[in-house]
């Protein structure tokens, strides 16, 4: 048998067990609340975002309606045969859209100079007397928004000559 002496506590090694377990279920309770509170915040962000990016391509695409009148225009214009309304028309479009797009931020990329392998796609080299590595043809720009390059200009650069 045990002795009893053994089992009783003394008082200041008592325990209040229902404290504890009340102390245990407020925490578990906050931490639950907490939980369910960056559940809500994570979901109204996301909801945040989208609306956010919604009004972006709205503010867009409403800057874009005058582009597409342009080209409306213009192709009214092609099947009336009026030449050269046809290509004033496109000029307008081709201005209109580059304006456009410059006021959001885009710019071409520079390829006067030596190639540039972070904004440069050298498509192939050739002999040519320019300075060798320069970019002597451009074959498709490229552009930049911001800092980011979007899509690099592909060119053709200068190698060694011949000789």
């Amino acid at each position: 048998m045990t002795d009893e002496s053994q089992i009783t506590r003394q008082p200041d090694e008592s325990v209040d067990v229902d404290a504890l377990q009340a102390d245990r279920d407020q925490l578990f309770d906050r931490l639950q609340r907490l939980a369910a509170e960056f559940d809500n915040f994570r979901k109204r962000n996301a909801r945040e975002q989208a609306a956010f990016a919604e009004r972006a391509n709205e503010r867009l695409v409403k800057e874009l309606i005058p582009v597409l009148d342009d080209l409306g225009r213009a192709l009214e214009a092609a099947s009336e045969h009026e030449e050269g309304k046809v290509e004033d028309g496109v000029r307008l479009v081709h201005r209109a859209l580059a304006d456009l797009l410059a006021k959001q931020g885009l710019t071409e990329i520079a390829t006067d100079g030596k190639f540039d392998p972070h904004v440069h796609e050298a498509l192939l080299s050739q002999p040519s007397d320019a300075e060798e590595g320069s970019v002597i043809e451009v074959v498709q720009k490229g552009y930049k928004l911001g800092d980011k390059v979007l899509r690099p200009a592909r060119v053709v650069i200068a190698g060694p000559e011949e000789g």
